[in-house]
C-alpha cells in the first residue's frame, strides 16, 4: 500500500506542468547561469585591451615600462582625469610638474591613479599599472643606490617565497563552495512546489479529507508523502549536478582544469550521492512541517522561505575556511555539514570520522524532523481547514 501510494504522488507531481517546470527546468537554468558566472569570475583578464590616460609630463622610460605591456593602449592628453570621466580610458596617471627632472635629482614626487574599483575593467588596469610602476621605482631605487655607490642587497635584506599549503588549483575552492551551493538551492528549489502542493494544496483544493476518510493510515499517507518529496529533491539535486559537472567539462576552462581527479574519484562519487540524498531527505522533513502548518501554498511557500534562505548561509561562513580549520562542529550542525564534507571530497579528502559524523548528525535530524511532521499529521487541526 505504501509503495503504490508513494508511486502515485510521484507521478502525479511530475504530471503537473508547473512542478515539472519549477522541479528540474528552472534549477538547472539557474544553475546554469550560475556555473557561467563563476567561469567569468576565475577567468585571466588575458586578451583583454586597455586604455590608459597618461601626462604629457610622463618621461620615456615609465612610458616604454607601460607600453611593453601589449595590451594597454597609451593616451597621451594634459588632462588625463576628463578623458577617464568621458569613458574614454579606464585608468589614469596624473603627475607632478617637473616629476621626471624630481626623479632625476633624487627629489621624493607623487603619482596619483584615478580609476574605479567598482569597474572589472578599470581595477584589471589599476592592478597591471601598479605592478609596472613598482617595477619602475625599483629600478630608481637601484640607479640612485648605484651612484652612491651602495648595493641593492642593502635595502633588501632577505627575499620572501609564499609558499601554498595545498599544491591544488587555487580555483578549487571556488569549485568547493559552488558545487554545494548549487545543490542546496537545486534541492530546495525542486522539492518546495512538491511539498506545498502535497500537504497545503491538498486542504486548499479540499481534498484533505477525502483522502483522510479512506482506509489508508495515516502514518502511510505521510510516509508516502514525505518520500516524493525526497525523492524529487534528490532527482532535481543529481540532474542538476550532473548538468553542471557537464558544462564544467565541456564549455568551462578555468573550473575544468582546477578540479583534479583523484584516485578514489568513484568511492568520493558514492559518497557524494548519499549526502546528496540524507540532505534531501532533511530538506523534505523541514519543508513537510512548513506545508502542514500552512492553510494554502502560498501560506505554505512563505513559511518554507526563510529554510530556503537558511541554506544558502553556510557558503559565506566557509568561504574563507581552509580544510584543516574545519572542526567537529562544521560535521555536527545540519546543511554546514553538507557544505564542510563536500568540499573536502572535492579536494579529494575522505575522513572517514567526519563522514560519519555528517551522516549521522543528518539522520538524527531528519528523525527529529519527521516525527514532529507526523504529529502535526496526526491531528485534526493541522490538516483539516
Amino acid at each position: 500500500m505504501l509503495f503504490k501510494l508513494y508511486l502515485k504522488e510521484l507521478k502525479d507531481s511530475f504530471r503537473d506542468r508547473r512542478t515539472l517546470l519549477l522541479t528540474v527546468f528552472l534549477p538547472i537554468i539557474m544553475m546554469t547561469g550560475l556555473t557561467l558566472f563563476y567561469e567569468k569570475l576565475v577567468s585571466s583578464s588575458e586578451g583583454e585591451s586597455y586604455q590608459l590616460a597618461i601626462s604629457s609630463a610622463l618621461n620615456e622610460e615609465m612610458k616604454a615600462n607601460l607600453a611593453a605591456h601589449t595590451n594597454i593602449e597609451l593616451l597621451v592628453s594634459d588632462d588625463p582625469e576628463t578623458i577617464v570621466k568621458d569613458g574614454d580610458a579606464q585608468a589614469a596617471i596624473l603627475l607632478e610638474n617637473n616629476f621626471g627632472e624630481k626623479v632625476l635629482q633624487g627629489e621624493n614626487t607623487n603619482i596619483v591613479l584615478i580609476g574605479d574599483s567598482f569597474s572589472e575593467n578599470s581595477s584589471a588596469l589599476l592592478s597591471i599599472v601598479m605592478n609596472a610602476l613598482n617595477e619602475y621605482e625599483k629600478t630608481v631605487v637601484s640607479d640612485r643606490l648605484n651612484k652612491l655607490g651602495v648595493e641593492d642587497s642593502v635595502i633588501q635584506p632577505f627575499s620572501i617565497v609564499q609558499q601554498e599549503l595545498s599544491a591544488e588549483n587555487p580555483t578549487i575552492n571556488l569549485v568547493a563552495m559552488l558545487i554545494p551551493l548549487i545543490l542546496s538551492l537545486a534541492v530546495g528549489v525542486g522539492s518546495s512546489p512538491a511539498a506545498a502542493d502535497l500537504f497545503a494544496g491538498e486542504k486548499e483544493k479540499k481534498t484533505m479529507e477525502a483522502l483522510l476518510m479512506t482506509p489508508v493510515k495515516r502514518s502511510t499517507l505521510v510516509i508516502s508523502k514525505w518520500l516524493t518529496i525526497s525523492t524529487i529533491g534528490v532527482l532535481t539535486g543529481l540532474i542538476t549536478l550532473l548538468v553542471v559537472v557537464l558544462e564544467i567539462a565541456f564549455f568551462t576552462e578555468n573550473l575544468k582544469n582546477a578540479v583534479p581527479i583523484h584516485d578514489n574519484f568513484a568511492l568520493i562519487i558514492v559518497f557524494a550521492i548519499l549526502i546528496t540524498v540524507l540532505y534531501s531527505m532533511l530538506i523534505a522533513s523541514l519543508l513537510m512541517i512548513t506545508s502542514i502548518i500552512g492553510k494554502s501554498i502560498k501560506e505554505a511557500q512563505s513559511y518554507s522561505t526563510p529554510i530556503l534562505m537558511l541554506t544558502v548561509f553556510p557558503m559565506m561562513f566557509l568561504s574563507t575556511s581552509g580544510l584543516n580549520e574545519l572542526t567537529f562542529n562544521h560535521f555536527a550542525i545540519p546543511v554546514i555539514n553538507v557544505f564542510s564534507i563536500l568540499k573536502e571530497l572535492i579536494f579529494g579528502e575522505i575522513i572517514y570520522q567526519h563522514i560519519l559524523i555528517t551522516l549521522g548528525s543528518n539522520l538524527l535530524f531528519i528523525i527529529i524532523a519527521f516525527l514532529i511532521g507526523r504529529m502535526l499529521f496526526m491531528k485534526d487541526k493541522w490538516v483539516i481547514n
